[in-house]
């Protein structure tokens, strides 16, 4: 929803196709996403874009990062703060790598990103993921998890990515 709310703002229509993919495990979210947008332009005779996400926490060596939503599954965010007990650097960036192939083409990548903290606690409902413990530096003092999707969308990594992805893409069009 995130994604087709900053592209409609472009005139471009994104549409999800539920295409059985291979996961590649990497330390990059560039590598993550072109493998996977190489994998879904080979299987279908579409343009595609593949988005991976992930949460980098400076004091924890940038961990989860790309292993975000496995870190999410089995920690939480309970696990997370747990983590950061004590911790004074509570710096951290969410990260966004978004991928867009043709069939026959090399994937063609765009980066966003955000810099924020960690909460010492949860707060808000909205979103998903580590939302309820980021609090972006550009915002106003709330997580993500407190914000809805359009004020979200304002700052987001992936809102980011996507914006830099639609700019080129509305160009290459003209």
């Amino acid at each position: 929803m995130e994604a087709s709310r900053i592209a409609e703002v472009f005139g471009i229509q994104l549409k999800q196709l539920n295409i059985e993919k291979e996961e590649i495990q990497s330390d990059s979210l560039t590598e993550i996403a072109s493998h996977a947008a190489l994998q879904a332009a080979k299987s279908r005779p579409y343009r595609v874009v593949s988005e991976d996400a992930g949460f980098f926490v400076e004091a924890l060596g940038g961990f989860p990062g790309p292993y975000s939503a496995y870190a999410f599954r089995t920690l939480g965010t309970a696990g997370i703060l747990k983590l950061m007990r004590g911790e004074r650097n509570r710096n951290a960036s969410f990260m966004a790598a978004l991928a867009y192939c043709q069939p026959g083409k090399h994937p063609v990548c765009f980066k966003g990103v955000v810099k924020g903290v960690v909460s010492r606690r949860p707060k808000g409902t909205n979103g998903f993921g580590f939302d309820p413990i980021f609090i972006p530096l550009k915002g106003d003092g709330r997580t993500f998890a407190e914000m809805s999707i359009e004020e979200k969308n304002v700052i987001s990594h992936r809102a980011g990515a996507f914006r830099q992805f639609s700019r080129w893409f509305t160009s290459k069009r003209e």
